[in-house]
């Protein structure tokens, strides 16, 4: 009886294991085994055991990564937001668009108005794109609902995601994105709706696998997202944030509190709040597409985050109004061009680090024994290529649990 499922063999690996330089390539003349979905063993094809495989492959020099993750992103949402795009370009600022009426809660008109079926219709290819440039984990932010209905519906829809593609969907509710049309005049209101009925019906449904929150001058005060993340934390859901966007709100500190997940934006964010991070376990997660849809100037403070080792994700913040981008290539280049990244910060931001800011490092991320056989193999020279081209398919196959995905 054969040993392993799927040998991999002649390949060239880049493990990204922290532990190891130079994007933890452990060889250039390497093999993989894999058996039920998991990495059983990887090294050296000098040392490969003599073992047998239900079907082997060369990858005749291939490079082989961890497959991508995107650890951020909205993009189950109805209507689009291009006249607002429009507006932008003309002059008109994000904050005066949102308290014009537009913004996310146009969005949320056109979410709340959508059915199910027209959301995972919409969604779909967007989650079929992201795989087809190795991505193999996506998570998903419900927010465009702002009530318990549409809240639930589209976190059904992104577990119907799950079941349509190979691509594995996590699960955020973002149900304290934006105060909604009807609770205009009372925020605490709705935060009390959120705290007493959708977020205790979510948890009971099993429909979020973390809780999100919009903590800035046009979403929530910093005592209002404290007040959302104790009942989630209540209930046993791990908390992240979408932190200093658009000013310093102290909401770096917030999520470190908390030891939230991840704290994700930062372009404000103080040195006392890289402090409060690099002393949690929170990842910092950079969005350079809403930094450049947005024109922002006042990038994040990198070399304070790398100087206080404080992790950095990358992510493409796929949403209708600030970050209109479903490629997380396109990501890691902005990352590369706008935020100085290297190369390999950014292939460790989308797949290593990602992988932490899901609560998942234990399981995917790296190339490693035990973990999820979630690989991408790439026509490379160097996986440094991958922050350096765009626009080229480099993509040669994609392994979810160990399955071949033909993107």
């Amino acid at each position: 009886m054969p040993d392993w499922d799927l040998l991999l063999t002649d390949a060239r690996i880049a493990t990204m294991r922290a532990d190891l330089p130079d994007y933890g390539i452990i060889s250039e003349s390497a093999a993989i085994a894999i058996n039920d979905g998991r990495i059983e063993w990887l090294g050296e094809q000098s040392q490969l055991p003599a073992h047998t495989a239900i079907e082997q492959r060369s990858m005749n020099g291939r490079w082989l990564t961890p497959a991508l993750i995107d650890c951020h992103t909205h993009l189950i949402f109805g209507g689009d937001r291009a006249a607002e795009f429009e507006q932008r370009l003309k002059g008109a600022s994000y904050e005066e668009i949102a308290l014009s009426g537009g913004g996310i809660v146009s969005t949320v008109s056109a979410t709340r108005a959508a059915t199910a079926e027209e959301l995972f219709a919409a969604a779909l290819p967007r989650v079929q794109a992201l795989a087809r440039e190795g991505v193999a984990t996506v998570e998903i932010k419900s927010g465009y609902g702002l009530d318990l209905e549409t809240e639930v519906r589209m976190l059904e829809v992104a577990r119907r995601l799950q079941d349509a593609t190979p691509v594995d969907v996590r699960t955020t509710l973002l149900a304290a994105h934006t105060v909604p049309p009807e609770f205009k005049d009372d925020a605490d209101a709705y935060i009390d709706l959120v705290c007493d009925e959708i977020l205790p019906l979510v948890a009971k449904r099993g429909l979020a696998d973390a809780v999100d929150a919009f903590c800035e001058t046009i979403g929530f005060s910093a005592a209002q997202v404290e007040r959302v993340f104790a009942k989630a934390t209540q209930l046993g859901l791990a908390v992240k944030l979408h932190a200093d966007q658009l000013s310093d709100s102290g909401g770096a500190e917030l999520a470190a509190r908390f030891n939230a997940l991840s704290a994700d934006h930062l372009e404000y964010t103080s040195s006392a709040g890289v402090d409060a991070m690099a002393a949690s376990s929170s990842v910092a997660v950079l969005l350079p597409g809403a930094f450049l849809t947005l024109s922002e100037t006042q990038a994040p403070p990198i070399e304070a985050l790398r100087s206080k080792k404080v992790p950095i994700a990358v992510a493409t913040d796929c949403n209708p109004g600030s970050s209109p981008i479903c490629s997380l290539r396109i990501a890691m280049m902005l990352a590369s061009r706008i935020f100085k990244l290297t190369p390999e910060e950014c292939l460790a931001g989308t797949t290593r680090e990602a992988a932490r800011a899901l609560g998942l490092l234990h399981d995917r991320g790296t190339l490693e024994v035990g973990k999820r056989a979630d690989i991408a193999m790439w026509d490379l020279s160097h996986p440094r290529e991958l922050a350096y081209w765009l626009g080229t398919p480099q993509l040669a196959d994609l392994l979810t649990s160990g399955q071949t995905t033909r993107p």
